[in-house]
């Protein structure tokens, strides 16, 4: 018995370790040849904003033309459950549009759960590989109880935090923001990324699995403000969603841009840390 509370407290440390400050500090230090350091802000993007529409809108489109998209029933009531034959257009269209493929598989790392793999092609450097799914939090919004055992929850350099978990009372406030934001036919934002064939095939990146010294990262994050001009049709593929409805700012999204050429087996790696100086 003493041991099977032993096993809880230690599953609910480390969902909780990573918001834990002397804990992070203190692992910085020992684990500081993985961690990505940059010397300003403006250095942490890798790859321009532009790029990255363009690549974003590349697969929309594509996903748009094959018809991977949430249907509007005659009562006004959209369904945003994707087939099986979704998710093999989706995973077409990613190949067709980039020329890779990406999944969610069990990872090589012990006790890690899931990872994310290249399972087709090659990713060439500086690709948008993946995208960070999730409800967004300004910094003065509460998000307390959405955080508790919640290893999920990513936080940008200005302190907008993105909550990608897809389990829980963070799987509520989600469907219940993106169900709240349409305009007119149009749906807003994708819940796909919820269930296990997400119609968007790049929203997967929030089970990229940390970097170690025998695992160097192959993959960072990088934060991504949805343009204005960004077409209403094809916002129905972000996976992202202001928790609050009257938000002024962009809407914030995280991409995942690769540091090297990645070939298809090959498992992604970021690191959980970056330090600006």
């Amino acid at each position: 018995m003493f041991r099977n509370v032993l096993e809880r407290l230690q599953i609910k440390w480390k969902s909780y370790r990573h918001r834990f400050v002397p804990w992070i500090a203190l692992n910085i230090s020992k684990n500081e040849k993985t961690l990505r350091q940059v010397k300003e802000r403006s250095e942490d993007k890798l790859v321009p904003d532009e790029e990255v529409s363009r690549s974003l809108r590349q697969l929309f489109g594509v996903l748009y033309s094959h018809g991977v998209h949430h249907r509007v029933a005659k009562k006004g009531h959209f369904h945003g459950q994707v087939t099986s034959d979704n998710e093999l257009c989706a995973h077409d269209a990613m190949f067709q549009s980039f020329g890779f493929c990406i999944d969610r598989k069990p990872s090589t790392l012990p006790f890690a759960g899931t990872g994310v793999f290249v399972t087709k092609g090659v990713v060439p450097k500086g690709a948008t590989v993946a995208m960070y799914p999730g409800t967004v939090y300004q910094v003065y919004e509460p998000i307390l109880l959405q955080s508790i055992k919640n290893p999920f929850v990513f936080r940008c350099l200005d302190g907008v935090l993105v909550d990608g978990n897809d389990k829980g009372i963070s799987k509520m406030v989600f469907k219940s923001c993106s169900g709240r934001d349409r305009l007119g036919p149009f749906v807003m934002s994708d819940t796909s990324w919820l269930t296990v064939n997400p119609q968007n095939p790049l929203a997967v990146g929030q089970y990229v699995n940390n970097c170690s010294n025998e695992c160097p990262a192959n993959v960072c994050y990088q934060e991504y403000d949805v343009p204005d001009a960004f077409p209403v049709e094809l916002r129905q593929y972000l996976p992202n969603v202001n928790y609050s409805p009257h938000s002024q700012r962009p809407l914030r999204c995280v991409v995942v841009i690769s540091l090297r050429d990645l070939t298809a087996g090959e498992e992604l790696f970021s690191n959980y840390y970056t330090i600006v100086h």
